[in-house]
């Protein structure tokens, strides 16, 4: 998935837009997100639907993994140092932070759930990206997605971590059949669920002109295709992508809390 960089990696400067709704059938916005454009990291989270204190949970999240990554800033420093003179074998300590990272968020939401018995069973999902000197590196837990838009093509960086896409990755069940079934919300991993999750974790190269869409499953569970991702971010202020992803979602029912960040890599 990973090549060098073929251009000035230090050089790279990121615009991002983020925009988050309740939808047309919640009572209550249970997605939590993040965004800085200065260290390039990013998170969506989407509170599990129909447990305790959902929002709490995906915002308690965000909060542990953002100062996580934030702390690690000098061990993140030396290893970009490393990565600019092109020594990319320390790429996978990168990936390896930012699934400990996780595992710590983990590990406080199910200890504060632990504590107070309204907080009981609340969880979430968790999609992070770090965009620094020619690379991008997702952490990944649950159904919130991470994109590359790239010339018009669409590149997924995550897996859904769903019952439904367990069935059709084994074999279980066809995609046109997952397609037409009930319960495709049903998720099989959940940060805070237990006091330990496993984590998803990639790389991939960057370039000027690169788009990312991080998005919870109020956005993506309406793509039919690739081809909604590209018509939406491809083009157009980041400002007005964002909106359209939110309006999109509700004109097509807005049964689920949207939340979108949509990130160019600019120059």
């Amino acid at each position: 998935m990973r090549s060098s960089p073929c251009y000035d990696a230090s050089a790279v400067k990121l615009a991002s837009v983020a925009r988050t709704d309740v939808g047309r059938k919640r009572q209550i916005n249970e997605d939590a997100f993040f965004r800085d454009d200065e260290r390039g990291f990013y998170v969506v989270a989407d509170g599990v639907g129909g447990h305790n204190k959902g929002e709490i949970a995906s915002r308690e999240a965000v909060e542990q993994l953002r100062m996580w990554v934030f702390g690690a800033a000098r061990d993140l420093d030396r290893l970009f140092e490393r990565i600019r003179v092109g020594d990319t074998d320390c790429v996978w300590e990168v990936r390896r932070l930012l699934e400990t990272g996780v595992k710590s968020a983990c590990y406080m939401v199910f200890s504060m759930a632990e504590q107070d018995p309204d907080k009981k069973g609340m969880s979430t999902t968790l999609s992070a990206l770090l965009i620094r000197d020619g690379y991008a590196f997702a952490a990944h837990v649950g159904d919130s997605r991470v994109y590359r838009i790239r010339d018009a093509k669409v590149l997924q960086l995550t897996e859904d971590h769903t019952l439904i896409n367990y069935k059709v990755k084994h074999g279980m069940m066809t995609r046109q059949e997952a397609e037409k079934t009930t319960g495709k919300n049903v998720i099989t991993r959940a940060v805070g669920h237990k006091d330990y999750v496993q984590v998803d974790t990639a790389d991939i190269d960057t370039a000027f002109g690169d788009r990312f869409l991080l998005c919870s499953d109020g956005l993506h569970g309406y793509f039919a295709s690739d081809k909604d991702v590209s018509d939406l971010c491809t083009d157009g202020d980041l400002e007005e992508c964002a909106e359209a992803a939110v309006a999109t979602a509700n004109q097509r029912g807005g049964k689920d809390n949207i939340t979108a960040i949509v990130i160019e890599v600019v120059d």
